[in-house]
């Protein structure tokens, strides 16, 4: 559940498999569900290869890696795959904090992969002409200041003291945004993308929860009835054991 919920918000994702171990069921169930939520872009973090001696062993992993995702609809031949150890270059870091590249072979495919993400993971259009919107990821409740949601901008963009509507399972409410906070800092404005902490006026904890949105006022509504087309994951998968009869 947290890695659908993760994953829906993703503009690409590191898959990270161990090149001593190979690939793990979760491995295939974390494509598969990567795919299911439309992740666009995929790049693979092979960790361990501090500890592989025969690295036609790791040259057959890469070659499974790549066919499950093909399997799965992500161009598994052109996916970039980086080895390295990620411990090691914690533990660099650890001794020397101020390393710099090229002074550790560890701490330099890290670099690397970062270097990788921005050419392979292309930075995506954002609707922020559209009416603001964010669904409701998380609550907190800060002692002497408030409530605070926090989600990603779907669209649009959000100031301190806009008027937002919170919409979903309960009636919906009005309020004010009186803060924007993004990884420890304030801002006065938010757009499609952040992944945002909106402080809101006169907001108690258990009148907003994770499931509903923070709107524009007036630009969408909530609906009881709707369509949707689901997937149910298979036994094999990390699903249901057990099928679904009428009336389930």
């Amino acid at each position: 559940k947290n890695m659908i919920t993760g994953a829906a918000q993703m503009d690409g994702a590191i898959l990270v498999v161990s090149g001593a171990d190979g690939t793990m069921p979760q491995t295939r169930e974390h494509i598969l569900l990567a795919q299911q939520v439309g992740v666009p872009a995929i790049v693979v973090f092979l960790n361990k290869i501090d500890l592989i001696e025969d690295f036609e062993l790791l040259e057959l992993v890469e070659l499974e890696i790549r066919e499950i995702l093909n399997r799965y609809n992500f161009p598994g031949n052109d996916v970039p795959m980086i080895g390295g150890s990620a411990l090691l270059a914690v533990k660099a870091l650890m001794e020397n904090p101020q390393i710099q590249k090229g002074e550790d072979q560890w701490v330099d495919q890290i670099y690397r992969l970062m270097e990788v993400l921005d050419t392979a993971i292309p930075l995506p259009k954002r609707d922020i002409e559209k009416p603001f919107l964010v669904a409701v990821e998380n609550v907190v409740s800060i002692t002497g200041r408030g409530t605070v949601a926090t989600g990603r901008v779907e669209r649009g963009q959000i100031e301190i003291g806009q008027t937002v509507e919170i919409i979903g399972l309960k009636e919906t409410q009005t309020t004010t945004v009186i803060g924007l906070e993004m990884f420890q800092k304030t801002l006065q404005k938010s757009v499609a993308g952040d992944n945002v902490g909106i402080l809101l006026r006169g907001i108690q904890k258990n009148e907003i929860k994770r499931g509903m949105v923070l709107a524009q006022p007036g630009s969408i509504t909530p609906h009881k009835r709707f369509q949707a087309q689901v997937y149910i994951l298979k036994k094999n998968e990390g699903g249901r054991k057990t099928s679904f009869i009428p009336g389930y």
